[in-house]
């Protein structure tokens, strides 16, 4: 794996959300690498709330959470989650495994806190559960059962990211074949815009669909229809935040689409207003 990656894809306004809190990505050890995407890291003290919003990227996270804010809740089904000291935990802390978000994501912000987070590459999650199939955890936010002390306690940031290696690396994963097979899938819908649809990757694999469908059921947990879709969305929303002129037409004609109503009706189902709505505005580079 390379570095990190720096872009702000799948962060909705992510201007306002860097001018409020600290967001990071740390590279994990190297044997961890085939299996990460990269740690987040994100420290915030607030005078006043804040919502933050992601469209979320085809992967599962393990997220260390501590909250010292107003009271609040956790969410469930509804991909909000209020971040306050009523918060199972807050103050001290806790752990959940958080499965492939299927609609937009909403964070809502207090006080202060700290989040430590694992970001799975797309298929890279099974070797570390390999009991249940990725589609088991998709849409769910389960608690696991781990002290968050050694990751959330160290203000020094290279501590932080030294406990998520041994917690990592304690669970001692073995490379599957299967899950290399779907990491690479993914990667591939990722960088190939030419993969516009199931039939178009089937093809270029030599594999059938339904085939397709089976494994990215068990090693990502969405289907690779849902994976095209939702990176579709993420450049879409990504030049909606950056581009004055954006031709919306062209765009939707080089993401697969059959034209611009259909681009445009996909975006606001997953991100919650329509195109029109974003305005160009400074892009910060992502830490």
């Amino acid at each position: 794996m390379a570095a990190p990656r720096r872009d702000t894809r799948g962060i909705v306004d992510a201007a306002e959300l860097f001018a409020r809190v600290r967001f990071r990505r740390r590279e994990p050890a190297a044997p961890l690498r085939r299996w990460l995407e990269h740690y987040w890291l994100i420290d915030w003290d607030l005078d006043q709330p804040h919502a933050s919003h992601v469209v979320p990227h085809p992967s599962v996270n393990i997220v260390f959470q501590r909250y010292e804010g107003h009271a609040g809740g956790t969410g469930e089904a509804t991909g909000v989650v209020d971040a306050g000291a009523g918060a199972a935990g807050a103050g001290t802390g806790f752990v959940e495994t958080a499965g492939v978000g299927l609609g937009l994501f909403t964070q809502k912000l207090s006080g202060r806190g700290r989040v430590c987070g694992v970001q799975f590459r797309p298929g890279g999650f099974r070797p570390f559960a390999p009991g249940r199939p990725v589609s088991y955890w998709t849409g769910r936010r389960v608690p696991l059962d781990t002290d968050p002390a050694p990751v959330l306690a160290p203000d020094d940031e290279d501590a932080r990211v030294a406990a998520l290696d041994a917690f990592l690396l304690a669970r001692a994963p073995r490379p599957d074949p299967r899950s290399e097979r779907a990491m690479a899938l993914a990667d591939r819908v990722r960088a190939d815009r030419a993969i516009r649809r199931v039939t178009d990757l089937a093809r270029a694999e030599g594999c059938s669909v339904r085939q397709l469908q089976r494994l990215f059921a068990a090693e990502v947990g969405v289907s690779p229809k849902w994976v095209i879709l939702r990176y579709r969305i993420h450049e879409a929303l990504e030049r909606a935040e950056t581009s004055a002129d954006l031709d919306w037409a062209g765009l939707a004609a080089d993401l697969g689409y059959a034209d611009q109503a259909h681009l445009v009706r996909d975006f606001k189902a997953t991100v919650g207003v329509p195109p029109t709505a974003y305005a160009p505005r400074p892009h910060p580079a992502t830490p």
